[in-house]
C-alpha cells in the first residue's frame, strides 16, 4: 500500500473524501469534516467502522473519535456542536462513555469526545483491534500531523495470533459452557438463552473464524458471517441458536457445546495446544442432565 506525502493535511484543503454506497453518510462525512475544521478547538477528527472498510450502506452509521484540545476539554459541547451537523432525534451518553446521537433521518452516531493530548498517543496501540485501510481518508481533521502519523499505523491489517488466541477461545468456551450448563440444571432458561447467545456464539465464531483465516469481521464475527463463513460453519452456528423455550435451549446448548469441542479439536489439530478432553466429556455429561460425577 503506497501513502501520500508525511507533510499533515491543511486544514482549509482536505483531499477529496472517498465515496461509499450510502450518499447521505458521505454527505454526513462531509460536513463534519467542515464543521471540523471551522472549530479552533478541535485537533482531529478520526472516522473508523464500516465507511473507512470500504462495507458502508443505507444502513450504517457513523462513528468517529473528536480530538479536543486539552485546554478545551471542559467546554466543548458535543451535543451542540453535532446538531450543527443535522437536527438530533436523541443524544446522550451510552454505558460505554461515548456520545451517541440518532439523526432525524434515523442515521444513528457514536462519538468519542476524547483530550487530543493523550488521546492520539493511544492510537497506534488499536493495532490488531482496528484497521483503517486508507488513514488519510479517516483523518478528517489534523492541525499538526499527529493523528495521520498515529493512523497510518493501523493500515495494514493484523490477523490475531493464531496458537494464544485459540487457546483462550477454547479455555474461554469450555468455562462458559460450564456455567451454561449449570445455570440450565438451575432452571434459568432466559439466563442461559442469553448466556448462549450474547457470551458463548461470539467466542465460537472467533474461533471459527480463526481455523477460516477470516478474521476481518473480528470485533464483530457475526458481521458479515452470511458471506465470511462457509455454509457448513453457518448451519452449525444456526443450531446453536433457539428461542426462551426450556427444551429448545437445552437442545441449543447441547448443539454449541458439540461445535465448541469439535472446532477445539480441529484447532488442536492445527496448533499446539491444550484441549481439556477430561473436562470436556465432564461438561458434556452435565448438559446431558447426568449431574456432578
Amino acid at each position: 500500500m503506497s501513502f501520500r506525502s508525511h507533510a499533515p493535511r491543511p486544514a482549509s484543503a482536505p483531499a477529496a473524501s472517498a465515496r461509499s454506497a450510502c450518499p447521505a453518510l458521505d454527505d454526513r462525512i462531509a460536513r463534519l469534516r467542515q464543521l471540523a475544521q471551522a472549530d479552533p478547538r478541535l485537533e482531529g477528527v478520526l472516522l473508523y467502522g464500516s465507511w473507512t472498510l470500504g462495507e458502508a450502506d443505507a444502513h450504517s452509521d457513523i462513528e468517529a473519535y473528536l480530538y479536543v484540545r486539552d485546554e478545551h476539554v471542559e467546554d466543548f459541547d458535543g451535543r451542540a456542536f453535532l446538531r450543527q451537523l443535522a437536527p438530533l432525534e436523541l443524544a446522550y451518553t451510552n454505558m460505554y462513555g461515548i456520545l451517541a446521537v440518532v439523526f432525524d433521518d434515523l442515521m444513528r452516531g457514536e462519538f468519542h469526545l476524547t483530550a487530543a493530548g493523550a488521546g492520539i498517543d493511544e492510537v497506534p496501540t488499536w493495532e490488531g483491534m482496528v484497521h483503517l485501510p486508507r488513514p488519510e481518508d479517516a483523518v478528517l481533521l489534523d492541525r499538526t500531523g499527529r493523528l495521520t502519523r498515529a493512523a497510518r499505523q493501523l493500515a495494514r491489517f493484523r490477523p490475531p495470533e493464531p496458537v494464544t488466541t485459540a487457546q483462550q477461545l477454547i479455555d474461554e468456551l469450555a468455562n462458559w459452557t460450564l456455567m451454561l450448563a449449570h445455570v440450565l440444571a438451575r432452571g434459568e432458561v432466559a439466563r442461559a438463552h442469553a448466556l448462549l447467545h450474547t457470551v458463548i456464539a461470539p467466542q465460537q465464531l472467533q474461533l471459527c473464524r480463526l481455523l477460516r483465516h477470516s478474521t476481518a469481521h473480528w470485533l464483530t464475527p457475526s458481521r458479515a458471517l452470511e458471506n465470511d463463513l462457509p455454509a457448513a460453519d453457518r448451519e452449525r452456528y444456526t443450531g446453536t441458536t433457539a428461542a426462551a423455550r426450556a427444551e429448545d435451549v437445552r437442545t441449543a446448548a447441547r448443539n454449541s457445546w458439540r461445535w465448541s469441542r469439535d472446532l477445539a479439536a480441529e484447532a488442536g489439530e492445527c496448533w499446539p495446544l491444550h484441549v481439556p478432553c477430561d473436562l470436556h466429556e465432564r461438561i458434556s455429561g452435565l448438559l446431558d442432565g447426568k449431574g456432578i460425577e
